[in-house]
């Protein structure tokens, strides 16, 4: 049986903000993003704002309100980054199975680990006090047999603990927990399962998988699957990116976007950000490029499309995501939320044709990776696009990227 563990590091940004300031220990903090971009609203806080009532996802006047006292601190992502990286080699010293789930949040596979440093949960309690006295901040983490149940412990007790799920406990711990608990069951999951009457994870998995199925479609199998403990998802490690099925990016916009050409720069960016993760895989290049949309409505609009030639640039993603957009949004309302992703790679070695112009891509890859590098030293504000540049409004958009996982990956398919 394999032991898996999900390390959450605790109020991540306000706990870091807290190392570097140390002067206000013992004092509400929030940190905030951009007021000109996001109208200040709160990323983090830390535990005594959190008691008064803040919550992530405020306008910082909304959390000055609840509480007076709060003193708010402009985001620093590389200073994150930098922590991130630091904890992330703490985790390697055990083992080289580790895979990042945004930030502050990695699975780690101790199965071959257990023999040299003990059981999973001893692993978990030495990582923990690692953390604390190396780094200065604390990490809660999840003790199972898969990657959903280790996510869903390192949830239950916050902060710096660690929670075990076992093939024995899962049905009195997990199975009792609200269904919205588990892992890739969504608000508007939730809304559907909850409106046939499945309000507990346990519910859930003792439902006919036909009844979720003809609720669901395809998702209905894997949420039955999850909330059995029969997920068999692998803890990806570096070197294995051949394994992965898309990469992706999606966005919530802090204000509904009325005029496709914010749509095209909102692609862009994104684009951006997945063409930079793409040169850092070695999946070499894309052949489909695939476009998500969520309007105001909350309605939901999709489409993929190939690209002329397989390609890993910015530009060219951006550029298929917009055609499939105006293929498939009717403008009906506004957009809320856009993704982009990207699948079918050609591998590591480019493959041309006689249309290609070598020496222009050359040029463009170099000038890429180029700014790569930079994004990397000095913070991913450091270079933007002109195109960007332009539109006041979009600036200094802070993206909020995620990984865009399909269902296929669930289980290594």
């Amino acid at each position: 049986m394999r032991a898996i563990l999900h390390s959450d590091l605790n109020n991540f940004y306000a706990s870091v903000e807290m190392l570097r300031h140390p002067e206000l220990q013992g004092k509400p903090v929030a940190v905030c993003g951009s007021h000109e971009d996001r109208h200040g609203i709160v990323l983090a806080k830390n535990t005594i704002a959190k008691e008064a009532g803040v919550k992530t996802g405020d306008v910082f006047w909304q959390a000055k309100k609840k509480c007076p006292q709060i003193i708010e601190i402009p985001a620093d992502f590389s200073a994150y980054l930098r922590v991130s990286k630091a904890v992330r080699a703490i985790y390697e010293r055990y083992t080289d199975r580790v895979e990042a789930f945004g930030i502050d949040e990695c699975w780690l596979d101790v199965s071959e680990s257990e023999k040299m440093f003990g059981g999973a949960q001893s692993i978990a309690e030495k990582i923990r006090a690692l953390v604390k006295r190396e780094i200065g901040i604390t990490v809660s983490v999840g003790v199972s047999w898969n990657k959903i149940f280790a996510k869903l412990a390192s949830d239950m007790k916050k902060p710096d603990a660690v929670t075990v799920i076992t093939p024995e406990n899962y049905r009195s711990v997990a199975w009792a927990l609200p269904v919205e608990e588990l892992l890739y069951v969504g608000p508007a999951t939730a809304r559907k399962l909850k409106l046939r009457g499945i309000h507990k994870i346990g519910q859930l998995a003792q439902t006919p998988v036909g009844l979720l199925s003809d609720w669901l479609g395809k998702w209905g199998e894997y949420l039955h699957a999850f909330a059995n403990g029969e997920d068999q998802t692998p803890v990806v490690k570096r070197g294995e990116e051949q394994n992965i099925k898309s990469i992706g990016n999606s966005l919530t916009n802090y204000r509904d976007l009325t005029d496709p050409q914010d749509v095209k720069m909102l692609l862009l960016l994104l684009s951006d950000a997945v063409s930079a993760r793409l040169r850092e895989s070695a999946l070499g290049k894309a052949k489909t490029v695939s476009v998500q949309i969520t309007d105001a409505d909350l309605l939901r609009y999709g489409k993929q499309g190939k690209m002329p030639l397989p390609s890993r640039s910015a530009t060219d993603i951006a550029d298929c995501a917009f055609r499939l957009f105006c293929d498939v949004f009717p403008w009906t309302s506004d957009v809320r939320a856009l993704g982009v992703s990207v699948r079918d790679f050609t591998g590591a070695v480019d493959q041309m044709n006689i249309f290609t112009d070598i020496l222009s891509e050359g040029k463009a890859e170099k000038l890429e990776k180029t700014v790569d590098a930079l994004r990397k030293k000095y913070g991913n504000t450091i270079l933007q696009r002109a195109t960007i540049l332009k539109d006041a409004r979009l600036k200094k958009a802070d993206i909020l990227a995620e990984h865009v996982i399909h269902p296929e990956n669930f289980f290594g398919r």
